[in-house]
Parts: C-alpha cells; structure tokens; sequence
C-alpha cells in the first residue's frame, strides 16, 4: 500500500508535467502554423519536401519504431525525460548513430492509432502533432534558389533566376504566348485568378484556398489565425495584491551601472592629448597687470539692441536693513575688533559703507552729512535713465553718395579751352557744325552768319540778313552742303560754297531740279527761289511762314526739314517741309500747346515735340501719339534725342535736366540738378556717351551717359567736367552747344559774342 500511494503520487506528477508539456507544446504549434501562412502569402509558393525532409521523416520513423519495438512503457519515458530537464519538448535518446532529439509522447507520421493507455488529452494532443509535421516547414524552408537577399531585378535581363542547392542554373519559364492566349487562358482557365508568379523561381503556382482564404483575412485587417480568439479575457499580471517578491522590483540591469565603453574611449583619448600636449587647457591665473581695453570695441549696435530689452526701468535703491536703524539689535552692532578691521579694510571690499550705531531716541539721531548728495544722485539716475529705448539710424553721410566711377576711367571728355572764336558783336543764339566736322555755322542779334574754319578759328565767309538770327542748322547729309537759317517770319537755305566742288554741284543740281506740279494745292508755306546779289552769295530758296520761326531741325536724311513758330492759339506751330519736291504740311490738326522745341528719331519715322511741360512721341507713318512724357518742370527750354533713339534729355528754364528711358516709364529716369540758373540748351555726342547742357551761369557740364543694350540695366550717368569761360552778359551764360561729330569736342555758343571750342 504505500508503495502504490507513491505511485500514484508520482503518476500524479507525471499526468501534472505532461499536461504542461502539451500546452507549450500546443502554443509552439500554433506560432509555427502564423509562420507558416505568413510565408505562404508573401512567397506566394507552397513548401515543398525535399529529399531531406523524407530522409528525415524515415529516421524519425525509425527511432519511434525501434522505442516500440524495445516494449518501453510510456511512463518510463517520461520519467526518464523529467530527470534529463523539465519544461523541455525534445528529449535526448542514445542510439548507435549518436544522440538523436525525439519529441516526447510523439508519433510519428505512422502512427495513426493511440496507445490503449493514453488518456483524451493525450489522443487531443497526438492528433494535432500529426497535423503539425504534416504542414510543417519552419524548420527547413525554401531552398530551391540559393541566391540569397540578391534583388531578382538584377537577374532580369540573364536566361536564369538563381541557382539551386547543385549549382545548376534555374531557368526562366518559356513564356512564348501572346496576348490572345492570355485572353483565352483567362476566359478558359477556371484557377487563372488564383495562379500567381513565383519570384524565387519564376514559375506560376495555384494558389490554395487556405492561402485565399490568408490573403481575404489580411486584407481584411483581421488576424490571420482563424482560431484566434480576439475577445479573450485578458490575464491581469499587475494586481492590487502586495507581492513578497513584486515584479517591478527586480535587481537592475547590470548595463544600466557600468559606464559606457564609448564614453571611456572618449576620455581617455582625452587624458592622452592632454598629457601629450596637444590638448592645452585653459589658464585661470589672469594675469594682474593687464592693460585696459574697450568692453565693447567689437560689439555690434545691432546685436547688442537684440539683446536688450526696450523698456529698462530706472535703478530701484535696496531696501534699508537691520544695519541702518538708529536702535539696531546688539548682534548688528561691530565690536571693538570688527571695528578695526572695518577701518583696516579697502572701502571697495567693505560690506558697509558705514558703521552701524545705536541711539537711545530718534531725536538724538545727528543729521547724515551725504545726504544731500546722495539724493542728488538719485535724482540724477532717474532723470538720465530712460524709460524707453528709441531706434536711431546711424547714418554715415558718404554713404548715401552712389558709388560711382571716377572720371578718369571715364575718358575722353573735353577738360580745357583750345579756341575762341571772335568777330560776331552781339550774342550768339545758335552754332551748328557740318557733318564732316571741318566747318563751323553761327548765327547772332548782329544779324549776321559766319561760316569758321574750326581748326583756325578763322571767319571765311560772313552773310549779312538785315535782321537777328533766330537759328542755324547744318544738313547732317553728307551728299550736300545746305544751312537752313531762321531769322524772322522766314527760313533761307544757304549753299555756302565751302568744301568740294564736287558736294557743292550735287547741292546745286538738288536745288535746280524741282520742276513745280501742274496742280498745286494751297500750303501753309510759300517757296521763293532767290536771284540776284544774295544769290552769289549763297542763298538759294526762302521759306515764307505766316509767324516768326523760334528753331529748324533736320531729319538725319536731310530731305526733311521741321519749322516751330510757338503760337498756342494755332495748330500751324509745327510745319515739315521736303527740300526735293519744295512742299510744305502741318501734321497736327488741333495745337498740342505752346511748342519749344522739336526733333526728329535718328531711327524711326517719329518726330518729338516739346510743350512747356510734356515731350510728346508722334508716328508719322500712323499719324498718332505713340507717347506723352511727364518732364515735371515748369517750361521745357530745349530737346535732344540719344544716336540710339531710346533715351531723351530735356532742359529746362528751372535749372533742372531730365532724362528719360522710353523703355522704361514716361517719367524722368533721373532728374540732374547741375547748374544754379536756366538751362538754355543740351546735345548728345553721336559716337561718344557724352552729352552736354548749357546754362545761364556761363558753364557747360559734360556728362557720361552710358546706355546699354540689355534692357534690365540702367543708364550710367556721371558728371565728369564743368567748363567755364564764357563771360556772363545780361544776365545771360552759354546760349547754345553742340559736339563735333569725330572728336570728343564741345562748341558753346554765349552771349558776350564768342564761340569757345573745348577739348
């Protein structure tokens, strides 16, 4: 009897570590079976044994064989294997080929049928082991291709995919047929939406209706085990229950208290460089005889706003202590020792500033002798302290000059007076130059016109009207030598019979070959040849207009020719007359307002007429107003047009000088505020970027004006010279300029009656 209740105990025991066994052994088959179908889904390839599965299978089989064979009780095994190691699934069984792991309670593949001593746990758990080896592939995958983690993209383009466990190549399945036997494959083959291509080995495969059914689950978002259980109870691992051995105590890890390896490393390459000398740490003796030096030398005004706050309060004095009360507690009273050395010390190290004492009523307290002082100085932090910080500019005055080029990089510009050119005796109003530059044209009150040789300076043919000269303008044609001169109600073109004798008979045959129209309609201007005396002397035809001519402008063809008589009340200010057919037509039909100057487009068919206030831009061609520039100045004196054509300046009697970019805005680009008085008159060089401006102080400002040809960059324009000589005669300077059209020369015209040449 006691022996069997000892057995029955130990049965017991055997029964309780077997049903344990059979749950870990349950919970290890159900993670393989996830392992499993989440391999099946993403291989899209079912396992395959290979021979060494059925070799392994047959050894198993006949290690189970050769138990049974032996007569082994079933508990004997399982004690056998609890002293071997408990918890473990596998036990360890001698045979002649060597140690060989067995499952415990295990039956193999043959096994279909349970031992007559089991009980229904046990038959539960031999039937799902059977099921578990029967699907089972976690232990030997895939192998077919031993590629490796090699990306299959790369095998794209060889005959193969990969090799197998012999080395031989596996080949890309024969895919010869088109897209019609894909349709009837797909319209004929019922597994066609179940075949899926295998990646490892190229091949299509069926998938199983478990792996659908996988897939569905996935796609779902449900768990991929059907029998998984989402809504089990859960299993409380904390409980309110005081533990002897709770779970959140347990001894740290011992990497939480060793230092890091890293860290060591780190310092001690430090400690190395350090000692080595390559590492200087820094000194903290300062040296006691150091120089002064400014704080805040090197601080930026800005910075040091950003950092500080705008409002800062005034300076707020402490509050009195213990010390400076007239009945303090004896413990603040000094004692004859701390007294001395209070009186020993540096007053800048003392705690005090005074020394505290003690009064037996506040009347016998003596009056501070500071205090007046002191109260001062209060009064002076608060009235020096500001309450609000205020954002100044610093503004250098050299900075807000533009940067421009020096004018000796800037060169060649006229700088000095070569010659003056004597004999008129009265004021000049008007100089023009031929186009070749050899001959010189002035027109003055004297009523007279001089022709000069500009390299003498020499008079070489003087022409007396009777009446003042208003205007001389020499035809920039080189085929002909022509002047036009305005002087009263009438325009006389001149042939001055200077130069080749070949220029002079093309300018007479020009003249001399009009042959006047049958039908002649009415114009504004009558054309009268001219004979006699004053035609030996040049002239050839007079122009007749019905008011007094102001200026005369040619077109850069020299057929052209533009009259200007400023009257507002009429719209006959303007006139355009043609030398070859001698007609004469007003192009406005209303009067835009009191003309002062015109001028033709050196390019286009435009012509440019100046108002008192606007510089209007006319289409001949389309007879309309292309453009109306704004000169914001009170009375436009005089007008010149950039070789160009896209850049215009304007003089004006207010002292100013516009320049405008037609480009760019109707506005003035720049406004130029050179001279102290009236600007009389302005002119472009037609090579060179120089223009010029006269004006009634008696100087001509030279100036740079660059003008280039990428449209999004600006004009430069420098001031590089002022030039002064001529004298000032009632209250009148410089009357006229113009530039030499080869050299960098500049002509002045001015009222004391001389013409100045600078170079």
């Amino acid at each position: 009897m006691p022996s069997r209740s000892g057995g029955e105990r130990e049965g017991g025991k055997e029964e309780e570590g077997m049903s344990k066994r059979k749950e870990k052994s349950v919970r290890k088959r159900s993670s393989e079976e996830e392992e499993e179908e989440e391999l099946l889904l993403f291989n899209k390839a079912p396992p395959v044994a290979d021979g060494n599965e059925s070799d392994s299978e047959d050894s198993e089989d006949s290690a189970f064989s050769g138990l049974e064979d032996s007569g082994s009780d079933s508990e004997e095994v399982e004690g056998e294997e609890e002293e071997e190691g408990e918890g473990g699934d596998l036990g360890e069984v001698s045979t002649p080929a060597g140690r060989t792991e067995v499952p415990e309670k295990e039956a193999g593949p043959g096994m279909t049928e349970a031992e007559p001593g089991m009980t229904e746990v046990e038959r539960s758990l031999l039937k799902d082991q059977e099921d578990e080896y029967e699907a089972d592939t976690s232990d030997e995958e895939d192998t077919r291709n031993t590629v490796g983690n090699v990306p299959l993209a790369w095998y794209q383009d060889l005959p193969h995919v990969g090799y197998d466990l012999d080395g031989k190549r596996i080949l890309h399945p024969i895919r010869s047929r088109d897209e019609l036997d894909h349709f009837l494959d797909k319209m004929e083959n019922p597994a066609f939406w179940r075949t899926v291509q295998e990646q490892q080995t190229g091949s299509d495969m069926v998938l199983t209706d478990e792996q659908l059914d996988l897939i569905r689950r996935l796609q779902r978002g449900q768990y991929g085990d059907r029998h998984f259980d989402e809504y089990q109870p859960t299993v409380e691992f904390f409980s309110s229950e005081v533990m002897i051995h709770p779970v959140t105590q347990r001894p740290q890890d011992k990497r939480s208290f060793i230092p890091s390896l890293l860290d060591k490393n780190k310092v001690s390459r430090l400690v190395h460089a350090i000692k080595m000398g390559w590492i200087r740490p820094r000194r903290t003796n300062r040296d006691a005889t150091g120089s002064c030096y400014d704080l805040w030398a090197s601080e930026d005004p800005a910075a040091i706003l950003g950092r500080h706050r705008f409002h800062v309060p005034a300076p707020k004095m402490s509050l009195p202590g213990h010390e400076e009360s007239y009945n303090p507690p004896p413990e603040y009273l000094l004692s004859e020792e701390e007294r001395l050395v209070w009186e020993q010390q540096d007053p800048a190290d003392r705690k005090l500033s005074f020394l505290p004492r003690k009064f037996p009523a506040l009347r016998n307290v003596p009056a501070y002798g500071r205090f007046i002082h002191e109260r001062f100085e209060r009064c002076l932090d608060l009235y020096l302290c500001p309450r609000q910080r205020k954002m100044r500019v610093s503004v250098n005055p050299e900075d807000l000059i533009p940067k421009l080029p020096k004018p000796k990089d800037l060169q060649p510009f006229p700088t000095t007076q070569s010659l003056v050119y004597r004999g008129h005796t009265s004021l000049i109003r008007s100089i023009s130059i031929s186009p070749n530059g050899q001959w010189l044209v002035s027109g003055s009150d004297d009523g007279s016109v001089r022709f000069w040789e500009v390299c003498s300076a020499r008079c070489l043919k003087t022409l007396q009207t009777g009446g003042a000269v208003r205007h001389v303008a020499w035809n920039p044609s080189l085929s002909v030598c022509l002047v036009a001169v305005a002087l009263g109600s009438e325009v006389w073109l001149l042939c001055p019979l200077l130069g080749d004798r070949s220029l002079i008979a093309a300018t007479e045959q020009l003249l001399s070959s009009y042959q006047p129209p049958e039908e002649k309609g009415e114009e504004p201007v009558a054309w009268m040849s001219v004979e006699g005396e004053e035609f030996n002397q040049g002239v050839r035809l007079k122009l007749l207009h019905p008011k007094a001519v102001q200026q005369v402008a040619w077109h850069c063809k020299g057929d052209y020719m533009a009259s200007v008589m400023p009257d507002s009340s009429s719209h006959l200010q303007v006139l355009i007359h043609q030398v070859s057919r001698r007609r004469s037509q007003s192009p406005f039909r209303r009067s835009p307002g009191l003309v002062t100057s015109v001028a033709f487009h050196p390019r286009r068919p435009c012509l440019l007429v100046a108002t008192q206030r606007y510089v209007r831009l006319y289409d001949l061609i389309k007879q309309e107003l292309s453009r109306k520039l704004h000169a914001n100045a009170k009375w436009i004196s005089s007008l010149a047009v950039h070789p160009g054509g896209d850049n215009v300046i304007c003089g004006s009697y207010d002292c100013r000088l516009a320049w405008f970019d037609l480009d760019l805005s109707t506005k003035p680009y720049k406004m130029l505020r050179h001279h102290q008085r009236a600007v009389r008159s302005v002119a472009f060089h037609t090579r060179y970027p120089l223009f010029a401006s006269g004006s009634d102080d008696g100087s001509v400002i030279v100036c740079h004006g660059t003008v280039y040809n990428d449209l999004l960059q600006n004009p430069l324009i420098v001031p590089v010279k002022v030039l002064k000589g001529h004298a000032l005669t009632f209250d009148l300077g410089v009357l006229d300029v113009t530039f030499h059209p080869v050299q960098p020369w500049v002509f002045s015209a001015g009222a004391d009656a001389t013409i100045r040449l600078f170079t």
